[in-house]
């Protein structure tokens, strides 16, 4: 299975591309993991904010095979403790999927298409994180969830 996380806008801050490349480096022992960033919205301060939804939701459904598994970060998604994320995981490989997609929105969220598309909702906090530190929280969850699954030491139960 490979994991792709799909994101709307670069990080400009370079600490935290910093600690989500030293995550996606790890996570190259335990499974194919991709990070694709989709390009902001040109002239986004122009359109409404379900226009900007819509664009960005095309960009994003643009970017999906027909057997891939949209999983979205959505603040009303579930939430998981790191051994039951862990345990997701697991059974998300179990299954036979070629590839699961976590897609993280723009400022807005997604569009209406985006959420019927989605096979699940997660939700990393009832907190709001900004997009960029919503890239390093689930790399990092992924991240963990391996090391979770494979008994490492870096979880402390």
């Amino acid at each position: 299975m490979t994991i792709r996380l799909l994101a709307i806008g670069k990080t400009d801050n370079k600490e935290l591309q910093q600690l989500i490349s030293l995550y996606q480096d790890r996570l190259k022992h335990y499974i194919k993991f991709e990070l694709e960033i989709i390009p902001d919205i040109k002239n986004a301060k122009n359109l409404s904010e379900a226009q900007q939804k819509e664009k960005e939701g095309e960009l994003i459904l643009k970017k999906l095979n027909a057997t891939d598994v949209l999983v979205i970060l959505d603040e009303n998604g579930k939430q998981y403790s790191s051994v039951d994320f862990s345990n997701y995981l697991q059974k998300k490989m179990n299954s036979g999927i070629k590839q699961l997609v976590f897609a993280i929105g723009g400022p807005y969220g997604f569009s209406d298409f985006v959420y019927q598309k989605a096979q699940g909702k997660i939700s990393l906090s009832k907190m709001t994180f900004s997009h960029q530190m919503v890239r390093l929280f689930i790399v990092e969850q992924i991240y963990r969830g391996f090391t979770i699954l494979r008994n490492e030491p870096y979880h402390h139960r």
